[in-house]
């Protein structure tokens, strides 16, 4: 697996970015204060250096996980030729006659697309779960569920592009 810390570090900003964005009061900011019972105080009360900071070390712990995800074009290979010795020979082969086959898929597009399917399959799930169990309406998990979808489409992209 390929990791590149510096790309993983700018991935794990894309949270805070897109929260900006997507929780001020004109974008959907309001449905997720009232879908989620929040008021201005509550807000306001919370120690917003802990949280960003905290937010940001798990931003980055969701940043290495989905470099795994959106970079796996190496282990392509193993599905169609195995994992012994003709696998070895394949990938020789291929990296000796056929320059960059491995970064053909290395691009915005592809890791967003994993980043994507990630949200959608992932991340959409759980928050649904947890809204169910938290008695919070179908409002609450669109915000949050949209929230993280569009942010691991990104996170994907960006990992996948510049890794």
């Amino acid at each position: 697996m390929i990791l590149s810390f510096p790309v993983l570090l700018l991935a794990a900003l894309i949270p805070m970015i897109i929260g900006f964005i997507w929780y001020n009061p004109n974008v959907f900011g309001k449905a997720w204060m009232e879908a989620s019972g929040m008021t201005d105080e509550k807000v306001k009360s919370g120690n917003m250096i802990v949280i960003f900071l905290l937010s940001f070390v798990l931003a980055c712990m969701l940043a290495f996980a989905l470099n795994g995800m959106v970079i796996h074009q190496n282990h392509l290979a193993s599905l169609f030729f195995g994992q012994d010795e003709s696998y070895t020979q394949t990938i020789e082969y291929l990296n000796t006659n056929h320059e960059g086959w491995m970064n053909n898929w290395r691009n915005f597009r592809h890791g967003a697309i994993h980043g994507f399917i990630g949200g959608i399959f992932f991340a959409f799930p759980v928050l649904i779960t947890n809204a169910m169990f938290e008695r919070k309406g179908f409002k609450y998990a669109l915000v949050n569920g949209g929230y993280w979808i569009v942010t691991l489409t990104l996170m994907g992209g960006v990992i996948c592009q510049f890794s």
